[in-house]
């Protein structure tokens, strides 16, 4: 079986596609709730990747939710209230959950739409490269519905609390101009180069000491949530780790070397 989220490594890069392009790259189904699981656990569980490069297949990045089983009343969205809640809970909240524990960068090579929980999806990501045909919408409230996976704490965080709110509160779709402009990707490529160019950070990133890139990463997450003396303090207890890995001596006598 076809796994929703498909993986090529190549070196100490990984590529993650969403491969469900019938129906839109959607990110609900239980399979690729899990898929996301299991491949954050993997990357965890191997030092020799150091980054991931997370994009989808065909014209769209990801269109979040089902929207034809939601308007069919299908699986989750045929629950009751107090059900949906749970479904919730035990579905789509475990990807930022899953995604927030990724030890490595991960950078988003948006191909298309990103919309609803795709854009959410997108934001969850440390790093969002754009193709000049992508394009991000929270429209959650044109359907009657809220950011229910996280977007509320994600989008803020990514373009500040005005532009979040001017997303959020009209859902309207901005093109990746703008989506460069507000800061919420750091580039824009030619659509036929955007995984080229995502590879070619990728590789910048991958090409350091895995055991310092996570660390890395780690106090940037502890920044957004923790105060100064909390991240000064997790530094600390790093930092002489850093200063033990092997990789970080060998580096240090080359450039005595050079």
């Amino acid at each position: 079986m076809t796994s929703p989220l498909d993986v090529h490594t190549d070196g100490p890069v990984q590529i993650w596609t969403i491969s469900l392009p019938e129906v839109g790259n959607a990110i609900t189904g239980k399979d690729v709730i899990a898929a996301f699981e299991d491949k954050v656990d993997a990357v965890n569980a191997d030092n020799t990747v150091g980054a991931v490069i997370l994009t989808g297949a065909g014209k769209i990045f990801s269109a979040g939710g089902n929207v034809k089983e939601m308007a069919d009343r299908q699986g989750m969205f045929g629950l009751d209230a107090i059900d949906q809640r749970r479904a919730y809970i035990d579905g789509i909240q475990r990807i930022p959950r899953a995604l927030g524990r990724l030890e490595v960068p991960l950078i988003a090579a948006v191909n298309g739409a990103a919309i609803g929980a795709g854009c959410d999806l997108a934001m969850m990501c440390d790093i969002r490269i754009a193709s000049e045909r992508a394009s991000f919408a929270e429209s959650f409230v044109q359907l009657g519905l809220i950011p229910g996976d996280g977007g509320t704490w994600f989008l803020p965080r990514a373009i500040g609390y005005a532009r979040a709110a001017e997303l959020t509160f009209t859902g309207e779709r901005i093109d990746a101009a703008t989506a460069l402009e507000w800061g919420l990707v750091s580039r824009v490529v030619a659509h036929d180069e955007l995984l080229s160019e995502a590879r070619t950070l990728a590789d910048k990133i991958a090409v350091n000491p895995p055991r310092a890139l996570r660390m890395a990463k780690r106090l940037l997450q502890e920044s957004i949530t923790g105060s100064l003396e909390s991240t000064l303090s997790m530094a600390a207890a790093m930092q002489p780790l850093a200063h033990h890995d092997a990789e970080h001596q060998q580096r240090i006598a080359k450039w005595r070397t050079s």
